[in-house]
């Protein structure tokens, strides 16, 4: 027989002592219940709100998860490539390491994400400060200013053309438009401080992207484990 979950709505079997989307505990009658007893409850021990996080645990297993993910993702890692599905899974693992430990376990998907959120605010902090520190010590240590500067105006150079094509075809009028603010930027952009800034901006855009997958992973690890799993009773 099934039941639906009073705080979901997801189906429930009879005989689980929570939902396995959110961990709400099932109450569970005995069929020969004498008439004027209390039913007999399907657990004994103090119940947890699978809404709430147990810091001190999840911090431990967030710091331990968000170092890796954070190192694999910075600019001098060879698989920064893949840094969102590093910082991703990490996530993911650190909620399904934290659901073992806990009794019941079922975590919410919002807990999951508080604690994917942690674990990506470290390995995006960790993966800006070690990329920016490589750009420091390429630039001032290793003296490759040059080679940086010509790889920077490089760049600009083919977005300005990319940019110059798109407003060619919007019209004379945008692209007379285009080409005056176009200008007035470039000098600036391959100076040494729109350097740094632009460098500093992209290292910015892409924690921030970090953060987000991490959320994400964090989600659907509780998601994800809370289906697999079945309670123990």
């Amino acid at each position: 027989m099934e039941i639906t979950c009073t705080r979901c709505h997801q189906t429930v079997q009879a005989d689980n002592a929570y939902c396995p989307a959110c961990g709400l505990p099932q109450l569970v009658y005995s069929a020969d219940a004498v008439p004027g007893q209390a039913p007999a409850e399907r657990w004994t021990e103090p119940l947890r709100d699978a809404s709430t996080v147990e810091w001190k645990p999840a911090l431990r297993l967030a710091v331990m998860l968000a170092v890796p993910a954070g190192l694999l993702s910075s600019g001098p890692s060879p698989l920064s490539g893949f840094g969102l599905f590093w910082m991703t899974v990490a996530a993911a693992w650190a909620v399904t390491l934290y659901m073992r430990s806990q009794r019941p376990a079922w975590i919410t998907i919002g807990a999951g994400a508080r604690i994917g959120l942690v674990t990506g605010l470290m390995g995006a902090w960790l993966a800006f400060a070690i990329s920016g520190g490589a750009l420091f010590v390429q630039r001032y240590v290793q003296h490759q200013s040059s080679q940086m500067d010509a790889e920077w105006k490089a760049e600009m150079d083919a977005g300005q053309e990319l940019s110059q094509k798109l407003a060619t075809q919007m019209g004379p009028t945008f692209s007379a438009q285009m080409e005056a603010s176009r200008a007035q930027n470039e000098a600036w952009m391959i100076s040494p401080q729109g350097h740094a800034g632009g460098q500093a901006s992209n290292l910015a855009i892409y924690s921030a992207f970090l953060l987000f997958f991490a959320i994400v992973g964090g989600a659907l690890g509780a998601r994800l484990v809370a289906r697999t799993r079945t309670p123990e009773i």
